[in-house]
């Protein structure tokens, strides 16, 4: 009995010095696998440029080889793809793509996997952008990552500086929510949607369409809506649902390295160039136009017109064949503006926003005093219904304003009716909070207009002391 519990104890340690063994076998397999890893030469970067048959060509250090591949490489590799060779130059493995690069300007996609870029200045070439179903994403004006060694552009970057300025915006504002501007907006329809909804004409009269306008006048008064309301306009008289707004305020282009503004123009009509050519208007908006392209030799500010305003008067000249592009400006000044720009063929039509008279003035306020509104009961009581009741806030107010023994006329604008609105809805609400009758009474416009018309008055005779 002994003996067999001997035996069988033997038998376990016997188990048991076999699994250490075995074990410790596998650790020094192990050990050895990583000492052969570490003993191997190193393996260098590379870039597939593309199979052939059984081989493939590659870019390594600026040298284009054709080598052998692994069997454990995949051969679905697109070209671009990051590869590791070994010491034979053979592809072992796949490497992570690299995230940097020299940037470039795409100046235009021509066909299904190329375009055509702008690197270093104005030196242009031809690169491959990897995965040619991404090029649905590329417009002309974007910025891409490339290897100038490989000829690839490997992804699209968001540049702050310039994508800023291109937020195509598709306008929900048409006419109908400008009020006090039916003659200036008429001008505007007939200078630009005329010639869109009857091209036959005008080709008859051998008449060009302007490429241009200007919108100047006082600020405050609705240039900036109108021209919002004309990409949507456009849009209409186009027949698409699609419509772009490139807007760009004047002061945001100016850049303090020489050629950044000039290359900023370029881009935003490059972009322009690009929504046209898919058949959607599209409308370049430059606010505060006086801002940037002074007149020349002025001496009202640094040299830097001297090279922008004729890069503009470039991307003029230079739409011409673009039909559903139109440029408008808009200027509190345009009296500052360089005159070359002002001339026919470029900003052709010239369009005053003037301040609103007593009509127009009833006109805006009721684009912001609607009968919707929660009326205060006095004032529905004494009108008979809320159409008539707001008809009557507005005269009462437009009166107080254009008083004849008062001057305040001079500092109407749409943007400060709209400010008489929204104060007395203000009142309104401080009136219901403190314990008082619900709805916008014709008290709190009158008061809103005489505080409106006091800060202006207040404002005109700080800037006239400065001045």
């Amino acid at each position: 009995m002994a003996g067999s519990e001997d035996m069988a104890r033997l038998e376990r340690q016997n188990a048991e010095l076999g699994r250490l063994l075995e074990a410790a076998r596998a650790q020094l397999g192990e050990l050895r696998e990583r000492l052969g890893e570490l003993s191997q030469p190193p393996q260098t970067f590379g870039t597939l440029l593309g199979w052939a048959g059984e081989h493939a060509d590659v870019m390594v250090a600026g040298r284009r080889m054709r080598v052998a591949v692994s069997p454990a490489v995949s051969r679905e590799l697109i070209p671009g793809a990051e590869i590791l060779l070994n010491a034979l130059n053979v592809v072992v493995d796949v490497g992570e793509p690299e995230r940097v690069g020299q940037a470039a300007v795409v100046r235009e996609v021509l066909d299904d996997d190329r375009v055509l870029i702008v690197a270093r200045g104005e030196d242009e070439r031809v690169v491959i952008f990897l995965g040619g179903h991404a090029l649905e994403r590329l417009h002309e004006g974007d910025t891409v990552i490339i290897d100038p060694r490989t000829g690839f552009a490997s992804e699209r970057v968001e540049r702050t500086g310039v994508e800023s300025l291109l937020l195509e915006e598709v306008p929900d504002v048409d006419y109908s929510a400008i009020g006090g501007l039916s003659g200036p907006i008429e001008r505007i329809r007939d200078a630009i949607e005329l010639p869109l909804r009857h091209p036959e004409l005008y080709r008859e009269h051998a008449l060009t369409p302007p490429r241009g306008l200007l919108l100047y006048g006082p600020p405050g008064c609705g240039k900036t809506l109108i021209a919002k309301a004309v990409a949507h306009s456009l849009a209409d008289a186009m027949g698409t649902d699609r419509s772009y707004f490139l807007a760009v305020k004047g002061p945001e282009l100016l850049n303090k390295y020489v050629g950044e503004t000039e290359r900023y123009i370029r881009t935003i009509f490059e972009r322009a160039r690009s929504k046209s050519a898919e058949g959607a208007p599209v409308v370049i908006f430059f606010d505060e136009m006086d801002a940037l392209f002074r007149a020349r030799g002025s001496g009202v500010s640094s040299d830097i017109e001297n090279t922008i305003v004729p890069q503009l008067l470039t991307e003029l000249d230079g739409i011409e064949g673009l039909d559903n592009v139109i440029v408008i400006g808009a200027s509190n000044r345009e009296d500052m503006i360089d005159p070359a720009i002002l001339r026919p063929g470029r900003l052709d039509v010239k369009i005053e926003i003037a301040r609103p008279g007593a009509e127009a003035a009833i006109d805006i306020l009721g684009k912001y005093l609607t009968p919707s509104l929660p009326l205060h009961p006095e004032i529905l009581a004494s009108s008979g219904g809320p159409e008539e009741a707001v008809a009557a806030m507005a005269k009462a107010a437009v009166d107080y304003i254009f008083a004849p023994e008062r001057d305040d006329a001079a500092f109407v604008s749409g943007a400060m009716l709209r400010n008489v609105v929204d104060r007395a809805k203000t009142r309104a609400i401080k009136d219901v909070i403190s314990g008082g009758d619900r709805g916008i009474s014709q008290d709190h416009l009158l008061e809103s207009c005489a505080e409106e018309v006091a800060e202006a008055r207040a404002v005109s005779a700080r800037h006239l002391d400065r001045g």
